[in-house]
C-alpha cells in the first residue's frame, strides 16, 4: 500500500503502460480492460462500432472481447447495445474488501462528518488520477455527482495534492511527464513549478486547502493517512461550499477535525499491528 507500489518503477506513473512493450505484457488482457472502461457514467450504453472507436480496435476484435466479457458476466446485450452487467462490481468491491485500513478509515470518516456536517471522502492516488475510494456525504456541493470509484486529476485536488507531496522525487518527475493539468477553473493552478512549490509546502505543513481549482464554488481540505510502517497510503478530506465557508473557517474549525481524525485511524491501524499476548515483544 505504500506510495512506491503504485509505480512500475521510480519513474514510471501507474497506468501508464509502462510494461506494454515487455514480453511479459498480455495485450489481449490490456484490450479486455480497455474496453471495460470504455462504459461510464455517460456512456453507460454502446454499440459494437462505438466500442470499437472508443478503444481503437477493429469491428472484429471489439465483437470476440464483447463476446467474451458477456459469456463472463461481466456484459450484457440488448439489441444493438452493450452495457455492463452488476458482475463488474466483484472486481472494485474485491479491491476494497482486500484492503481492510479502509474499514477502519470509514469508521472514524462517518463520526467525523456527524461531527462537522460536511462531506468526507478518502483516496488514493492511480497513474495522474486519484480514485475515490470511500465517500461520506451530507450536502452535494458538486454538479459532478461523487462516488466511489470517481476519477479526478490529482494536480486539482487536495487529495491528490497531499497524495503527490508523499512520491518520492523520481516517481514525482514521472508524474510530471505524464500528467496532463489543464485550467479547469480560473483558478486552477497549472504550472509544473507553481505546482511543485505547492507539493512542497504540502509536505511540510503536512495538510493542503484548495481553493475552487477543480470546481468554482467548491473548497475542500485534505489529509493524509499513513499504514502501519508510516507510509502514506491514502487521502481524507472535508469538502465544503465556498460560498458558505470560508478558508478561515477550514483551516481553524475543521482542519483540527481532519487531523485529528487521521491521527486516530493511524493509531489504530499501527495498532492492529501490534503482537499480542504471552510471546508480544516487550
Amino acid at each position: 500500500m505504500a506510495n512506491d507500489t503504485w509505480f512500475e518503477d521510480e519513474g514510471a506513473i501507474a497506468g501508464s503502460q509502462p510494461r506494454a512493450a515487455s514480453k511479459e505484457f498480455v495485450r489481449s488482457v490490456d484490450r479486455a480492460f480497455a474496453i471495460l472502461r470504455a462504459f461510464g457514467r455517460d456512456t453507460p450504453t454502446l454499440t459494437l462500432s462505438q466500442v470499437a472507436q472508443r478503444t481503437s480496435l477493429t469491428r472484429a476484435s471489439a465483437r470476440r472481447f464483447l463476446l467474451t466479457l458477456e459469456s463472463l458476466g461481466y456484459v450484457g446485450c440488448e439489441g444493438r447495445e452493450f452495457f455492463l452487467r452488476p458482475r463488474i462490481l466483484d472486481l472494485g468491491f474485491a479491491y476494497l474488501s482486500s484492503v481492510p485500513l479502509f474499514d477502519i478509515v470509514e469508521t472514524h470518516m462517518e463520526a467525523m462528518v456527524q461531527q462537522v456536517q460536511e462531506s468526507s471522502s478518502a483516496s488514493v492516488l492511480d497513474g495522474t488520477d486519484i480514485i475515490y475510494t470511500l465517500r461520506v456525504p451530507t450536502k452535494r456541493i458538486m454538479s459532478v455527482q461523487i462516488e466511489v470509484g470517481t476519477r479526478l486529476p490529482a494536480y486539482a485536488t487536495s487529495m491528490g495534492r497531499v497524495l503527490l507531496s508523499a512520491l518520492k522525487p523520481a516517481q514525482l518527475d514521472g508524474y510530471f511527464r505524464h500528467a496532463k493539468m489543464e485550467r479547469l477553473t480560473p483558478l486552477t493552478v497549472t504550472d509544473e513549478q507553481q505546482v511543485r512549490v505547492a507539493l512542497d509546502e504540502v509536505r511540510q505543513q503536512g495538510w493542503c486547502l484548495l481553493d475552487q481549482e477543480l470546481e468554482v464554488g467548491v473548497r475542500s481540505i485534505a489529509v493524509p493517512l499513513h499504514d502501519s510502517a508510516g507510509r502514506v497510503f491514502a487521502a481524507m478530506n472535508i469538502s465544503t461550499n465556498a460560498t458558505r465557508v470560508a478558508s478561515e473557517r477550514l483551516l481553524n474549525d475543521y482542519l483540527p477535525v481532519l487531523r485529528e481524525t487521521a491521527a486516530t485511524i493511524d493509531e489504530e491501524i499501527r495498532a492492529r499491528r501490534r503482537p499480542t499476548g504471552p510471546g508480544r515483544a516487550k
